[in-house]
């Protein structure tokens, strides 16, 4: 579209015939889609009505050959037979002979997990793994019932837990690009290269309608608009199952799919991962359910219970979602299974104890470390009739239907049946020629000024940005690991980045391309800059955010546009992000913006936009429309289409081509005073505590000095401070403990809740260089209102003396084991020693774990 921002809701939604196609003309009008104000306090039974919600209906019919041989099959399994089928360990934590001896009817590899613990293993070795599980579950004895394990992963953007495969752009992209029979063929591809290495489920599509932004999966989400999830939905279902009826549907080139997660993941309270949705019965109905009947029409297989509550009342505990709507009303024919522990948070329970979850509704326990245990718990509950025998033969029939309707008994090995172990086809040409294309249709065109767009590829073109060539910026969480942080170039043999595209592009055209991250050159002045930058990868709650600006705190990629702009290079961005996100200064500084969410593996796709054909017209036109609308200031959220008082920067459907040319100008920025940003999670950075931490140092008495951040040296009797260089000028803190008597060196400030990064096991990193050992022991600790926790770190700092500059993680659950309250956090970062030291930090923030959990000793 080629409307200014500034046009109206209706105009910007109904002038775009794809659009109305989509039916988003047909948005209610004068009512508000923003949670009620202060949630009703009455009983569970109260909040849902199950017959004011719509009646659906699965395209998968019952077949009296499969229904009898269930009942054949469940009349020979013993109690523990059963109890095994509805639990799901994950490969890290279960074993082959684990699966045989406990009978249990799934694993999983979660996020970072892989054969023999490893997540980058190659794919013959993904293959070995689930053919070990099979034949395990498939050995039989005299009694015993041979029931073929099903194996489930998180092929959420193509198969990206491996290495090689083809990654597609994340579903916030995908919804942008308004194209259901694109996202059946990435289903198809997605499908097919799971089979390849073995896994015959996987936990997608994901149809949440992301109504806050701030939320750290808003990316896994299609739209804000619950239309496009639920054309999506099904759209996608079909692609990655086939078609109920066809003789491929869950076999062949086709796995068993996931709808999640039920219900009401994307409207939490201020975008909180796991929390609480408030809105009402009915918008809860109209807002977040639609994509659940449309995947089951489509013969969704299986839908995942979500973390978060709705009203308080957690979704794997709420027996009237479970059972009433999403059984009974919206007519599910497959099984419920819960998300990773997710059973433990139900009041009453525990991750090995939960016999509510499973009365309400919940078919099977996804307990990826917890299975042992909860196996023999739920078997005592059973017996004790807690669970009546009646709900588990429910269970194990709906699991054992789905697994009839695959085909699993009679299936074989994974690696004998069709498409097992054809690696050529991962990442082939032709899947990442969909790939590309899904990249080309995703991109929005936010400002084409004076039409800088699209460029000559005979060029000379400085290729800047952190973003570049970088591609793990580009392909996000959930690639090859669950946060997707710690990803090299070398994970991807079958991509390309950004800068290698463009790379591409622009030599074949006798055109010059340099890569520049800090945007520097020499000698004549580029004809062009594209600077590529955007957000680190992140997934589930660790991507939560407080606001929507980007880079509030350290502009760096605003000042490398403005260097460009100053010395009259023109600037074209391309934004990689998971959300909106507020950048209008960088818009600003940019003659032609490019919002490009998470492509995945093909970078070319956005050369394929930015360039001109030889005979000087563009090949393709941006085609990409906003699913999401774009804020205004960091602080603009909730923001969606149909809200009372709609003002976005950009409204839903927004989206410039090269047809309908239109110039943005400038762009008013937000006030000063409306980007303050709350921070908890990084409490050290580039010389200084950010806002709203102070960083202090605590002498022998327990008092404390406020260290102002332009004060070169400060000291207390025992500790100086002074500042050194490590990425640039003074950006780290020197630390010398003369000896002789205690002091250290903290950050903190008013109370904050790390808990729920506590329980997602995040750990406090801290990047170092040891100059000098420790000759005394040293102490790390957080502090809550009342509580200190310290550990002993004397023997990582002794490990680390000589390395140069490192990183030392420590798990926050090792605090919250030493009685730490992590949801009233006052310091975070303190270190402490009345010994001598020297030890230089450049930064202290929390990251995602990795390697064992481990925490260090408890210091007295």
């Amino acid at each position: 579209m080629s409307a200014h921002p500034i046009t109206s809701l209706r105009a910007v939604m109904c002038g775009a015939a794809m659009l109305v196609a989509l039916g988003a003309c047909a948005a209610s009008q004068g009512a508000s889609t923003s949670p009620s104000a202060s949630p009703p306090a009455v009983a569970e039974a109260d909040r849902i009505h199950p017959g004011i919600w719509p009646q659906g209906h699965s395209a998968v019919q019952r077949d009296p050959a499969i229904e009898a041989r269930v009942q054949q099959i469940l009349a020979q399994m013993t109690v523990e037979e059963k109890v095994g089928q509805v639990i799901q360990a994950d490969v890290n934590s279960v074993t082959p002979d684990d699966v045989r001896q406990y009978h249990l009817g799934s694993v999983l590899n979660g996020g970072n997990s892989g054969p023999g613990g490893n997540d980058r293993a190659p794919a013959p070795v993904w293959l070995q793994y689930a053919d070990q599980f099979y034949d395990a579950s498939m050995q039989s004895y005299p009694g015993r019932i041979a029931i073929p394990v099903i194996w489930g992963s998180d092929s959420v953007h193509g198969n990206a837990n491996i290495i090689g495969a083809t990654i597609f752009p994340h579903n916030i992209g995908l919804g942008a690009a308004h194209d259901p029979d694109l996202l059946k063929r990435i289903g198809e591809i997605t499908a097919l290269e799971t089979r390849i290495t073995g896994q015959d489920w996987t936990f997608a599509p994901t149809i949440a309608v992301v109504r806050d932004d701030r939320w750290g999966r808003t990316y896994e989400g299609y739209s804000e608009d619950p239309r496009i999830v639920a054309l999506y939905a099904a759209a996608i279902t079909e692609g990655i199952q086939g078609r109920p009826g066809d003789s491929d549907f869950l076999r062949g080139p086709h796995v068993i799919a996931t709808a999640k997660h039920f219900l009401g993941d994307g409207g939490t309270h201020n975008g909180r991962d796991q929390g609480d949705n408030q809105y009402s019965e009915e918008q809860l109905r109209d807002i977040f359910a639609p994509g659940y009947p449309a995947a089951i029409g489509a013969g969704v297989q299986t839908v995942m219970a979500s973390y978060n509550s709705w009203h308080g009342v957690k979704s794997h505990g709420h027996k009237a979602l479970l059972s009433d709507v999403l059984i009974g009303r919206f007519g599910l024919e497959g099984f419920v299974v819960g998300d990773w522990n997710g059973h433990g948070q139900v009041p009453g329970c525990t991750p090995t104890n939960c016999a509510a979850a499973f009365n309400a509704g919940l078919d099977m326990f996804m307990a990826p470390d917890s299975w042992r245990a909860l196996y023999t718990n739920t078997l005592a509950s059973v017996r004790s009739g807690e669970i009546p025998m009646s709900r588990l033969d429910e269970a194990v029939s709906r699991i054992l239907r789905v697994k009839l309707r695959a085909g699993l008994f009679e299936a074989g090995r994974p690696s004998q049946r069709p498409y097992g172990g054809q690696f050529n086809m991962l990442g082939s040409p032709e899947h990442r020629a969909v790939a590309r294309q899904a990249v080309r249709e995703s991109l929005v065109l936010l400002k084409n000024d004076n039409q800088i767009l699209p460029l000559a590829a005979r060029a000379n073109v400085l290729v800047a940005g952190s973003g570049a060539d970088n591609m793990g910026k580009q392909t996000g969480g959930w690639t090859i690991s669950w946060q997707g942080a710690d990803n090299s170039r070398a994970d991807f043999p079958h991509a390309q980045t950004i800068f290698e595209g463009i790379r591409e592009r622009v030599q074949a055209a006798g055109g010059r391309a340099t890569l520049s991250v800090d945007g520097s050159y020499r000698g004549r002045r580029p004809d062009v800059a594209i600077v590529v930058f955007g957000e680190d990868p992140y997934a589930e709650f660790q991507g939560d955010r407080d606001n929507l600006g980007y880079q509030l705190d350290e502009p760096t990629d605003l000042e490398l546009l403005r260097r460009l702009q100053a010395a009259g290079v023109p600037v074209v961005s391309v934004f990689l992000s998971g959300r909106p996100m507020y950048v209008t200064p960088h818009i600003n500084a940019s003659n032609a913006f490019i919002a490009a969410w998470l492509p995945g593996s093909e970078g070319g796709g956005v050369a394929d936009l930015l360039f001109r054909a030889p005979r000087g017209r563009a090949q393709f036109d941006f085609r990409g429309q906003l699913s999401y609308s774009w804020p205004r200031a960091p602080d603009q959220t909730p923001l969606n289409v149909g809200d009372d008082n709609y003002n976005p920067l950009f409204a839903y459907g927004y989206g410039l081509t090269y047809a309908q040319p239109h110039n943005l100008g400038q762009l008013p920025e937000a006030a000063a005073s409306s980007i303050a940003s709350a921070n908890t999670t990084r409490y050290f950075d580039a010389g200084a505590a950010p806002a709203p931490w102070m960083l202090t140092l605590i002498d022998s008495a327990g008092a404390r000095v406020t260290v102002a951040s332009t004060t070169s040296q400060a000291q207390v009797p025992g500790l100086r401070l002074s500042r050194v260089d490590h990425l640039h000028q003074e950006d780290a803190l020197l630390a010398n403990w003369a000896g002789g008597t205690r002091a250290g060196v903290a950050v903190s400030g008013a109370p904050v809740d790390i808990s729920r990064q506590t329980n997602g096991d995040m750990s406090l990193s801290i990047q170092l260089r040891v100059d000098a050992a420790p000759t005394s022991p040293v102490l790390l600790s957080v502090t809550d209102t009342q509580h200190r926790a310290a550990l002993d770190l004397t023997d990582a700092l002794r490990a680390a003396q000589g390395h140069g500059w490192t990183t030392v993680p420590i798990r926050l659950s090792c605090f919250a084991a030493q009685g730490a309250d992590m949801s009233k956090v006052t310091t975070p970062f303190e270190l402490s020693s009345e010994g001598s030291l020297t030890v230089a930090v450049s930064a202290v923030r929390l990251a995602a774990s990795v390697g064992p959990p481990s925490c260090p000793a408890a210091a007295h």
